[in-house]
């Protein structure tokens, strides 16, 4: 899991190609590869070679963009007056279901009134 203000470094294509035929060709070992090339650890190496030898994309992300089962289902209206409704009923469940909020807010706008 990533921690908080950690930054990713990224690499190109024809970065992780050039590091994968180094160790392929038999250059040097995962870790004196990564050390030379600056990449921050070795098992990121490996994780390339064995996608390489699979036939497998470096990066998968690119090539789910576009799924339209990412995230959720928009809500799409046929007319304003439709999608007004339907805020209209949101706002009155939220009013039954948190009464406290509507009191805690008539209570502070009197004392404002005063």
């Amino acid at each position: 899991m990533a921690k908080k203000g950690q930054t990713f470094q990224t690499y190109s294509e024809e970065f992780k190609l050039k590091a994968v035929r180094a160790y392929v060709e038999g250059s040097a070992s995962y870790k004196v590869i990564a050390e030379r090339e600056g990449i921050r650890h070795c098992s990121q190496l490996k994780v390339w070679v064995k996608k390489w030898q699979n036939g497998e994309p470096f990066d998968e992300r690119k090539d789910n963009e576009l799924n339209p089962l990412k995230g959720r289902p928009r809500t799409t209206f046929d007319s304003i007056e439709e999608e007004r409704d339907y805020l209209k009923a949101q706002v009155d469940y939220l009013k039954k279901r948190y009464p406290n909020l509507i009191k805690e807010k008539r209570q502070a706008s009197e004392k404002t009134t005063e």
